[in-house]
């Protein structure tokens, strides 16, 4: 009987290696995880309401800034540009004039006309008329050669026509001044100009101030500009 044999049998187990990499977080998620870590402290609140504030801040100056109200003003005007600006006119509503109290608004036409950037009007009043345009009816509408004016109108829904060659199609602007407003407009030298009544019931008042002396019988005022107007 044959002995048995003993057959020692060795395995190699061959375990290859897998190199594990160090894979470490991107920049900017660890950079996120600090912040989040730091928010956590304590310390941190000052940081926070500091940050707070200066976001507030900005968000306000935004919300005030020009360009916020020059789309207000081009959404206004004609051809993009203040139509105000074109017809050379400053309004107010009457509480918000500078003199103003229970007795109602006072105010000097010139001094205001230079404050709000009116340009060409009279600076000086060698010539002053007042009166009234009823509803319907209109006064101007002619060219003066050899004097600036400037006038102060209120009382009724009125409109100022001043000659601009730099509005296209017209060769004039055209504003309207409501009833509770008070209106500060200019006429330099060789400016046409008229104020038409467009009011159904209340008479429209102005005040005119040319710094020299007009001769209605010379020809230094062209009269019957507008055609429009003699016809309506």
């Amino acid at each position: 009987m044959a002995n048995p044999r003993r057959i020692s049998i060795q395995l190699h187990n061959h375990h290859s290696t897998i190199p594990l990499s160090n894979h470490s977080p991107p920049p900017a998620v660890a950079f996120l995880s600090s912040i989040a870590a730091f928010l956590k402290r304590p310390s941190a609140f000052p940081f926070v309401l500091s940050l707070f504030l200066v976001l507030t801040w900005l968000c306000l100056r935004v919300q005030r800034t020009p360009g916020s109200a020059s789309l207000r003003f081009r959404a206004q005007s004609q051809s993009g540009r203040d139509a105000d600006a074109d017809a050379n006119i400053a309004r107010f509503s009457a509480p918000s004039l500078i003199s103003n109290d229970r007795r109602g608004w006072i105010l000097n036409p010139i001094g205001v006309a230079l404050d709000k950037g009116i340009h060409g009007g009279a600076q000086i009043c060698k010539s002053i008329h007042a009166g009234e345009i009823r509803p319907g009816a209109f006064r101007g509408n002619h060219r003066h050669h050899t004097c600036n004016e400037t006038f102060l109108i209120w009382g009724a829904e009125t409109k100022f026509r001043l000659e601009n060659p730099h509005i296209e199609g017209k060769g004039y602007a055209e504003v309207s001044i409501g009833a509770v407003e008070v209106a500060i407009a200019a006429s330099p030298s060789g400016t046409a100009h008229a104020l038409i009544n467009n009011d159904p019931v209340r008479p429209t008042f102005f005040l005119g101030c040319q710094d020299s002396i007009i001769d209605n019988n010379s020809s230094t005022t062209d009269y019957k500009v507008w055609e429009d107007l003699l016809t309506s």
